[in-house]
Parts: C-alpha cells; structure tokens; sequence
C-alpha cells in the first residue's frame, strides 16, 4: 500500500505550493515529478501517481502558485507569469523530488504546458530524463482543424476583454482551462499566437535555454489529441536540438480505445495499455 501526504513547499518567492508526495511500501527506485497542464489541478494526476508508487516510484504532484490548492490569495493581486512558475515553483519542487529519493534518478512527467517549461528551470541538471504527454506547440495556426476557430476567439476576443474587465482570466465561470493569473494568460496568448511559440515570442534567450537541455525525452503524443497535432509536437520538441528523442505517436486503435485525446492518458481504464506498455518502460 503507498502512503500520500499533502505539504507546502516555499516557492522562493514569497509564495507557497501544494504538493503531495505518493510513496511507495519500500526503497523508492527513483522519484517522478509530474508537472500539470494549464488550468489541470493536481488531483486530476492522483490516481496515476498512487499507480506509479505502488510500483516502486515516489511521485510528487503540485500545484502553480494561482491555480488549485496553491490558490491562495486573490488572483487580481497575483503577480506571476509561466516564467515564474518555472523559476519558483517547479525549481522547487525538482529539488522536493529530489530530496525524497536521495540518491534515486529524477524524472520529468510533464503533461502539456509541464512538458513545455523544461528549459526554463534554472536546476534542470537534475532531472535525469524527461517524459512529455500531450505535449507540442500551442500555435494556434497549427490546432487541429476544428479548433482553429474557438482559440481564435479565445485569443482575439474572450481573453483580452475577460482578463482586462476582471483582473485575471475566469476560466471556471467561461468554461475554458481554468482561472488563471493575468501575467500567465498574456504570456501564453503571446506564445499561442507566435508561430515558434515560446521560442519565438521570447527570443535567443530562451531558444539557448532549450538547446541547453541534454536530459533524454521521450515524447507521447496521440493521433486524436484536440490540442495538438502532429505539427504542434513536432515543432515544440525541435527547440530540443542537444537533447536525443525519441517520439511515439499513438492512435487510440493502437491499444483498443475509442479515444484518448489531450487528457486521456491519465485515465485509470489505460492502466494496462498506455501505463504499463509505453510509460513504465521508459522509467528505468
């Protein structure tokens, strides 16, 4: 049985995260740090973390300051972007991972935005390999097709007027990721509109921060994802130019599923198939 236990963690800056740390019934064999999506709350990766411990992993989970159980202050006072969310909060919670299999590999499960933000870590040395899941460019010229239209709205219309009249972005009441913080959802609307994305919209600093990564990646990605094509992944996991990957992509029809989508790795009923046969494997 894997024991869970839910902690602050001191950002650095003032601000404090919520972490929970799975661990497994004996001597972890190594820690994996999940990094969430956008707007995706750490219980969301719960069940997956307890699958990991009982076999053997410790696994840390957390929220970014503004979002979840990390919300703790009024978000129209909340002065962070994605920059500060790299710097402070996962800076942070590598060094928690870490500390709780001293001695052990450290991982990077990041899902989505969490497999983006790698390169902005300042201690990013420490993670001896990385996993990305549903992970690319957030472009939205190269959405899939029949999103183009509703990120078109989102960027052009519904983010800026919402963000602008609020004082943060009110994903919860608009039905769309997730309350965020206004520096956060600007930085990423710049990313999402910038055909390089990140790298584009930030320039030669940050492209040197992703050709400073040399940690191995393997990339999960799936031919049914609604948030990310083929083009999307590929052109993301391009800024890795020093880093060797190696890039799956999946149909749903490869282990018997009708879908799996952006989010449905996580889900339970791919224990078997999508845990077992494609993550474990690449956790050694």
């Amino acid at each position: 049985m894997t024991a869970t236990d839910l902690q602050t963690v001191a950002a650095g800056n003032g601000q404090a995260i919520a972490a929970s740390f799975f661990r497994p019934p004996g001597e972890a064999k190594a820690a994996v740090l999940i990094v969430p999506a956008m707007g995706t709350g750490q219980r969301y990766y719960a069940p997956f973390a307890a699958w990991l411990a009982a076999r053997g992993f410790v696994v840390a989970t957390f929220d970014y300051v503004g979002t979840g159980l990390s919300r703790a202050a009024d978000l129209r006072r909340l002065d962070v972007d994605i920059f500060d969310w790299a710097r402070f909060d996962c800076r942070a919670m590598v060094d928690a991972a870490a500390a709780a299999a001293p001695g052990k590999p450290l991982y990077w499960l990041g899902h989505s935005l969490g497999g983006q933000i790698l390169p902005l870590v300042p201690n990013r040395e420490r993670v001896a390999k990385a996993v990305t899941i549903a992970c690319g460019s957030g472009y939205w010229l190269e959405n899939a097709p029949a999103l183009k239209w509703k990120v078109w709205w989102l960027w052009f219309v519904v983010a800026p007027l919402a963000t602008r009249l609020c004082g943060y972005f009110p994903g919860r009441r608009l039905r769309k990721v997730g309350d965020l913080p206004r520096g956060v959802i600007a930085q990423w609307r710049r990313w999402c509109l910038h055909p390089d994305y990140a790298v584009g919209a930030e320039g030669a600093a940050v492209q040197a921060q992703f050709a400073a990564v040399r940690a191995p990646i393997t990339s999960l990605s799936f031919t049914d994802d609604e948030l990310m094509s083929a083009r999307n992944t590929e052109s993301l996991h391009g800024f890795y130019v020093n880093a060797a990957k190696t890039m799956k992509r999946i149909a749903p029809q490869d282990v018997g599923a009708k879908r799996i989508g952006h989010f449905g790795f996580f889900n339970a009923r791919f224990e078997r198939s999508l845990w077992q046969g494609y993550l474990l494997p690449e956790l050694v």
